[in-house]
């Protein structure tokens, strides 16, 4: 009883070590044994109906045999493999070159920032030029047209 009240006693703000000197309160046996009484009554993992779904070998090879085959009918059709695994590896190359500049970036101090300020200073200029006025915009508009005729191809 003693400990129990010496813990319900405030500690005074004034006396900032007071605080670490406060004895610990103390638990009654019955609180200690059990800290959550309501847990008994909650669903537990081990009772949650689990079942595997079952899988047939037959329809899964099936399935891989279709998919195989047309992969290998889109690269029988393909006429220039090589130019697509030129860029498939340089893809792969310059996407791990990138990751390997990003470590590297931490490792300077002051070119992150230089390049945060190029960065601004580009947008920037492109905000000035293209966007800030009418006919830049229309500029702006027509040289995206034109790209993307070039990229997709002209209709007429």
């Amino acid at each position: 009883m003693v400990a129990a009240a010496a813990a319900a006693r405030p500690v005074p703000l004034r006396r900032p070590g007071a605080l670490l000197r406060a004895p610990a309160p103390s638990l009654p046996a019955s609180r200690a044994a059990a800290p959550f009484p309501h847990r008994t009554a909650s669903l537990k993992i081990s009772q949650l109906p689990l079942t595997a779904p079952r899988f047939s070998k037959e329809s899964d090879s099936a399935e891989d045999d279709e998919l195989l085959s047309e992969l290998r009918d889109k690269w029988d059709a393909m006429e220039n493999k090589s130019s697509l695994l030129l860029y498939g590896s340089g893809a792969i190359l310059a996407v791990w070159i990138s990751l390997v500049l990003v470590r590297a970036l931490d490792t300077v101090p002051l070119l992150p920032g230089l390049l945060e300020l190029v960065g601004l200073g580009y947008s920037g200029w492109f905000v000035y030029r293209y966007l800030l006025f009418q006919e830049n915009r229309k500029e702006l508009a027509n040289n995206l047209d034109a790209l993307k005729k070039r990229i997709i191809g002209d209709d007429e």
